[in-house]
């Protein structure tokens, strides 16, 4: 039997989304339950993976199906495509299995041409609207099917306008709009080499494969980077009998949400266009109205429109984003999907929809993206600076969220000079889909046009991008790189900074404030933590971040790094005295000098904890990165520390190490300076004490760093042990503690049977394991690991997220090896993918005690955990015990 490539609307159902893609299912869904949807036929995301496996032709077969439901379609519209009389024209639009707003491509009014104009023209008379919707065609064909520029397009529209004097494409005559036809026609003769195709097949032929081809588009190709989606799904494409909004005042274009997608409140949001089509609501190019004042212009469209919005969200149980037309005073609903929408409106909306018994918390907890949360923990704009800042204009609140940067008006230019690490601002007149990449790497959007459904809001909400967005005041020439306020002009690299809360755009650069944890935020994290059953520690050296992180729901400190507190001013000298030393007995003296500034570290991070496991690492990093390098600061140290120059630059040149990261750092350090490792286990009994004096409960974990051989804690732990408990026996007080190490060798992982037998825990260290596992270094793979990603050596960057096949194995069989000698034996992960959502849930499977992250991560691990829990729950995993 052979494979059904095509499926008209009536046929599919909301359930078929990986074979209709999102767009298919929801014009199938909405078919059977009776909407007014114009009608039309669905190919599949598997004739797509097909022209690809097939050297990009469609084959024969899938051809034939598309022509049989062509037939059917016309039939059914009693039209036929290109036909002189009542010609029916369609939309080719695409449809992927997971929503890409503007990243693929759409082609309209599909069947226009010489003769069936002549219909359109006649069915409709209206001569106007058929010569408007010509010239449309022709620009979107030629700029999606055959990749003519679409700025040569509106260079010849602009001028039209310019000579007429008109300021919107409304304005345009009929004459005005057969003139610019044939000069569009030109354009493509010219570019294309060939007159503008005027056999409707082979119009529809070329726009299906645009479309198809427009699934590896570079927008597309960094969109699914982005946020996750496979390459190899494939788009469907749906072919749609055209309805118009272009037809006059009775008729118009929207793009609605059932809820505010900026803060989730339950009141219908969205803009229309009386006399456009939905491109023009998209592109920003002309000013559209608030929904709200559709009641007054068709109040029974208004009405029938509020019906349907709430039936479908009753329907899908979730906000929907929802395009609609209206024909002379007919109301056709194009597509519905899940609204994109910011992490606040997200949790709103689910946390609305638990209390009114929609859906109940676990499927809440499913439907926020850990990575969603980012938006809600990082800074807004400290209130006091925001008081003294200049007030430059107002645009549109379009994304939630505040940001500072230098401007730029070209995505290229901001890629370029984020990476050279400087906070950037993309100013445009209006994003379109070609500047994914900018939008990335800048820290807010700003816009000119456009409105709150335009390309620039969406797009920046689906990411947690700031942006302002149709800030009219803002005379934006992207040409000359600069911006005109009134008299004031700023110049491309100076600062500005913009409030996608309140849409408030502001000169110079601006403080920035911590975030406040609570309201509904609050109540959803209180339901990950009922269902979650793994623990989320945070990587934090100081009291500040301890209770940062605490705040934000940590459960203990599962790293904290004791190298960080020798870097203080008042400290380094000590510590330069400790590395100088040239006998233990000098060095003893610089770490008695250590020891109190020390101990009152670990007392304030034990207070801060109070009664939470904190995991102590001793000094891991080697000891040259706290001696200078440069000539002049080498003998101004000399001079503070009366030696002679010579004699500290040969201290310098001896620790100095080709390969510092595999030299003489870690554990190796305390085995041959045992009198650092003493004084920090001293320093570590001596605040947990101070801390029990406060009334505070202790639970110190001390971490060995870097054990290679069992051999290395066989000798340190005994020196560790003693340092305590002579502490703890002056002090006459007991305590409680555990010695383990830190997992970051290969060779640690392959022998964790013997190293378990020794440690009380592992942490594993997955930025080290990564970077051994690899043969990368950390420091200089960011210049190749990118291209890697890119050209698909890597499917990630393997210090960003864990390489579950290479290093999870390892990480597995220590896991395995480790608790088969000791069952006993607590299990973390402190590297940098303790708070990426996917990592977590590998080491919520592998059976690990606790994951450790950031203090801004740390609701992102407790989501991740808990949806990992409910996976086990619902045995889609199963987890390690």
């Amino acid at each position: 039997m052979s494979t059904k490539f095509v499926y008209s609307f009536d046929e599919g159902n909301k359930d078929m989304r990986s074979l209709l893609g999102g767009k298919g299912a929801n014009l199938a869904e909405m078919t059977n339950i009776g909407l007014p949807v114009p009608q039309g036929f669905t190919i599949t995301t598997e004739a797509c993976n097909d022209y690809y496996e097939n050297d990009h032709k469609i084959r024969k077969e899938i051809l034939d199906q598309i022509d049989e439901k062509l037939d059917q379609l016309e039939k059914e519209q009693g039209k036929t495509l290109g036909a002189e009389q009542n010609p029916l024209l369609v939309s080719v639009r695409s449809g992927a299995v997971f929503s890409m707003p503007g990243m693929m491509d759409t082609i309209l009014n599909l069947g226009l041409n010489d003769t069936s104009i002549k219909g359109l023209i006649e069915s409709t008379n209206n001569e106007r609207f058929s010569y408007d919707s010509y010239r449309r065609f022709i620009q979107m064909f030629s700029d999606v099917a055959m990749e003519v520029p679409k700025y040569k397009f509106e260079n010849v529209l602009e001028r039209v306008k310019e000579e007429k004097g008109y300021k919107f494409d409304t304005e345009l005559s009929i004459d005005d709009l057969k003139e610019i036809v044939v000069e569009f026609k030109n354009i493509y003769k010219k570019e294309v080499g060939e007159d503008f195709p005027q056999d409707p097949k082979k119009q529809l032929l070329l726009a299906i494969e645009a479309v198809f081809r427009s699934w590896n588009n570079p927008r597309a190709v960094v969109y699914r980077k982005l946020n996750d989606i496979a390459n190899n799904l494939g788009t469907a494409v749906n072919i749609q009998s055209m309805v118009f909004g272009n037809m006059g005042t009775d008729s118009g274009t929207g793009v609605a949400f059932t809820r505010n997608p900026s803060t989730g409140e339950n009141k219908l949001f969205g803009e229309y266009l009386i006399n456009a089509q939905g491109e023009d609501v998209v592109a920003g190019i002309r000013t559209p109205q608030s929904i709200d004042t559709l009641k007054n212009d068709m109040p029974e469209m208004y009405n029938q429109f509020v019906e349907i919005t709430q039936i479908l969200e009753g329907h899908y149980k979730d906000m929907q984003d929802i395009e609609f037309t209206i024909e002379k005073g007919k109301l056709y609903i194009l597509q519905t999907r899940n609204g994109k929408r910011t992490a606040k409106a997200a949790i709103n909306v689910v946390v609305d929809l638990v209390n009114a018994g929609v859906i109940d918390k676990e499927e809440a907890i499913m439907r926020i993206e850990p990575g969603q949360l980012d938006q809600l923990l990082h800074p807004t704009f400290d209130q006091k600076a925001l008081k003294s800042a200049e007030l430059l204009a107002k645009g549109l609140p379009a994304s939630p969220g505040a940001a500072s940067g230098k401007v730029y008006f070209h995505a290229d230019d901001v890629v370029e000079h984020a990476k050279l690490g400087e906070k950037t601002l993309l100013v445009r007149q209006e994003t379109s889909p070609e500047d994914i990449e900018g939008m990335v790497s800048s820290e807010g959007i700003l816009t000119a046009r456009g409105g709150m459904t335009s390309h620039a809001a969406v797009v920046a909400r689906g990411m947690g991008k700031c942006c302002v967005a149709g800030c009219g005041e803002l005379r934006v020439d992207e040409a000359a790189k600069e911006i005109r306020v009134g008299d004031r002009v700023i110049k491309e690299g100076q600062f500005m900074s913009i409030d996608g809360s309140t849409g408030c755009v502001y000169l110079g650069s601006i403080e920035m404030t911590s975030v406040e944890v609570g309201g509904n935020f609050g109540v959803f994290m209180g339901w990950v933590d009922e269902i979650r059953d793994m623990k989320v520690r945070t990587n934090a050296d100081n009291p500040r971040d301890a209770k940062k992180a605490i705040e934000f729901g940590a459960e203990g400190i599962g790293l904290c790094r004791t190298e960080h507190m020798f870097f203080e001013e008042e400290r380094i000298p000590a510590v330069r005295e400790m590395i100088l030393a040239d006998n233990v007995e000098d060095r003893v003296k610089a770490l008695d000098k250590l020891l109190p500034f020390q101990r009152e570290d670990f007392h304030g991070i034990f207070k801060a904890m109070d009664g939470r496991p904190c995991n102590i690492r001793l000094l891991d990093p080697p000891l040259h990165e706290f001696l200078p390098h440069e000539d002049s600061a080498i003998e101004e140290l000399a001079k503070q520390m009366g030696i002679r120059p010579t004699e500290l630059k040969k201290r310098v040149v001896d620790l100095d190490e080709f390969n510092p990261m595999l030299g003489h750092r870690g554990c190796r350090l305390a085995v041959t300076y045992p009198e650092i490792c003493e004084m920090q286990a001293r320093a570590i009994a001596q605040g947990a004490i101070l801390a029990m004096k406060d009334g505070h409960k202790v639970v110190p974990e001390i971490m060995v760093p870097l054990i290679g051989t069992v051999n290395e804690l066989k000798m340190l732990r005994p020196i560790i042990e003693e340092a305590v408990n002579s502490e703890l026996e002056k002090a006459g007080v007991e305590m409680d503690y555990t010695v383990g190490t830190m997992i970051e060798i290969p060779r640690a992982c392959v022998t964790a049977d013997e190293i378990a037998e020794v440690a009380d825990f592992f942490s594993f260290g997955t930025n080290d394991l990564t970077q051994m596992g690899f043969g990368y270094s950390r420091d200089d793979a960011g210049k190749f690991l990118g291209e890697y990603v890119d050209k698909g050596v890597l499917e990630k960057d393997p210090f960003q997220v864990l390489d579950q096949k290479g290093i999870g194995k390892l990480v597995e069989m220590a896991v395995k090896l480790g608790r088969g000698t000791n069952p006993e034996l607590k299990l973390g992960i402190c590297g940098e993918h303790g708070g990426e959502p996917s990592s977590v849930e590998f080491c919520y499977n592998q059976g690990l005690n606790y994951v450790s992250c950031s203090p801004f991560r740390v609701p992102i691990a407790r989501l991740a955990v808990a949806q990992s829990t409910i996976k086990k729950r619902s045995g889609a995993i199963e987890r390690d015990k």
